[in-house]
């Protein structure tokens, strides 16, 4: 067993995609601890037959990954901390090879804080939903601003930022990124495959509370740290608030033709998003599924928004939004 790095699994009635997380953890050589966040399924037996450390958390206050991988790394105390501590969710499996990739990049250049590669979807043709997810994921190699929750960094950095902020119930691992470049620390992305997921989403209504979440962690997370998520936000802003509100406030003295000229705004950029995904190498139609999810979700991204902002206007806890 490679004692200089530890993988910390966070999950949630994850079940067979557990299994096959944990089975890669312990193909790599590296420690594996699991948290499970009040799994009704079999996970935690899932994990006991891995020969996995495993940390329940209590339901004294609202899950977060946040709050789990903070767990999972305190966890790591009790055989000694690792010099390496690489996060993964447990629907994800690590490929082979990239724990020593990680840590050979973060030995050789001390400049880099967290370090992470390239996330692909095991299944990207089974459903629409999966291959918006497998979109996502295609991003350039190099330094950028921030990454997902599958990420590396030294424990020492960890500790000294206090790890993630338990109280963020979406882009935790976005704003923890955030603190490490405040740091003078760079993100960086290697050109290599780091983890396979399983988003396994089958129903329209799986993605839309996804992206309420994903909006909710815009107004969050960029309420903490302004400047970030800004093009996010002013997108959704326009095209989830401001236009389907004009459009409907407009009905009154116009009639039907504000919401007809709001579908042909939305339809002029769903034509404008598909081209662009059809130069990528996408199939006509799968470009014209992905585009029209892409312009749909500025909606639930809009309900997430709104969602942060009522929450803090009225003093109420944020509670993790769920979408599987």
């Amino acid at each position: 067993m490679n004692a200089r790095i530890a993988v910390v699994a966070i999950g949630r009635n994850e079940g067979a995609r557990l299994a096959a997380c944990l089975s890669s953890i312990s193909r790599s050589g590296a420690r594996a601890v699991y948290v499970d966040s009040g799994s009704t399924d079999d996970s935690l037996a899932v994990a006991r037959a891995a020969g996995a450390r495993i940390v329940e958390l209590n339901r004294d206050a609202p899950f977060t990954a946040a709050r789990a991988r903070n767990a999972g790394f305190e966890s790591l105390r009790a055989d000694g901390l690792p010099e390496f501590v690489q996060f993964v969710d447990g629907d994800c499996a690590l490929e082979p090879g990239w724990l020593k990739a990680g840590m050979a990049a973060l030995e050789a250049d001390p400049s880099i804080g967290i370090v992470t590669g390239w996330r692909s979807e095991t299944a990207p043709e089974a459903t629409l939903y999966n291959a918006i997810a497998e979109w996502e994921w295609h991003r350039p190699a190099g330094d950028i601003t921030a990454c997902g929750g599958d990420m590396m960094l030294r424990a020492a950095l960890f500790e000294q930022l206090g790890g993630f902020d338990g109280s963020i119930i979406c882009s935790e691992d976005e704003e923890l990124c955030l603190r490490v470049r405040g740091l003078g620390l760079r993100v960086h992305r290697l050109p290599r495959a780091m983890t396979r997921h399983d988003i396994a989403m089958t129903r329209l209504g799986q993605w839309w509370r996804r992206s309420v979440r994903a909006g909710h962690g815009f107004a969050e997370v960029g309420d903490r740290h302004p400047g970030h998520f800004t093009a996010e936000r002013r997108r959704v802003r326009i095209w989830g608030m401001a236009l389907p509100a004009a459009a409907l406030a407009a009905i009154p003295a116009w009639g039907i033709w504000p919401p007809l000229t709001a579908l042909a705004l939305y339809g002029m950029s769903w034509a404008r998003t598909a081209r662009a995904l059809r130069r990528d190498g996408y199939h006509p139609r799968r470009a014209a599924g992905i585009a029209g999810l892409l312009v749909l979700s500025k909606l639930p991204n809009a309900q997430g928004m709104i969602t942060y902002r009522l929450r803090r206007l009225r003093g109420r806890e944020m509670r993790l939004i769920e979408y599987k």
